[in-house]
């Protein structure tokens, strides 16, 4: 894959909250990593992922332009790496990667879905336009 792969498994992966960073849904593909879990972080609506023992499931985003990168990069900020990862297919991805400790607790894509997004996507909205307007 070209530099514009990206491996999404956390809010990242929702239609929502990618059409409110970005204004659209680029074409993605389900697949894996294997070799990482996707950890919870304390008092955050949004995971990490981190080294472990299981297969994360995510989406492999493709045709991102240099300002979405530039407003995914601004938005992940400065708490994630962006790593190139081997993905479960053969094929590599860049990740948001979280470098830090972190507990035991894993995050919960259903909950997160069903409790948080319809606000946190709201929310990721209202960052873009004032980063838009920086």
């Amino acid at each position: 894959m070209g530099a514009d792969a990206l491996f999404v498994y956390g809010t990242l992966q929702f239609p929502e909250v990618l059409t409110a960073l970005i204004g659209r849904v680029p074409e993605r593909e389900a697949v894996g990593a294997e070799g990482w879990r996707v950890a919870a972080l304390p008092g955050r609506p949004y995971p990490g992922i981190v080294p472990g023992d299981t297969i994360v499931r995510g989406y492999l985003i493709t045709g991102l332009d240099a300002e979405e990168w530039r407003l995914l990069d601004a938005f992940e900020g400065p708490g994630y790496e962006l790593v190139r990862i081997e993905l479960t297919d053969g094929r590599c991805g860049w990740a948001y990667v979280w470098p830090s400790e972190v507990g035991d607790g894993d995050w919960s894509a259903e909950e997160f879905e069903a409790h948080e997004l319809a606000v946190y996507a709201e929310q990721c909205l209202e960052w873009r336009r004032g980063f838009e307007a920086t």
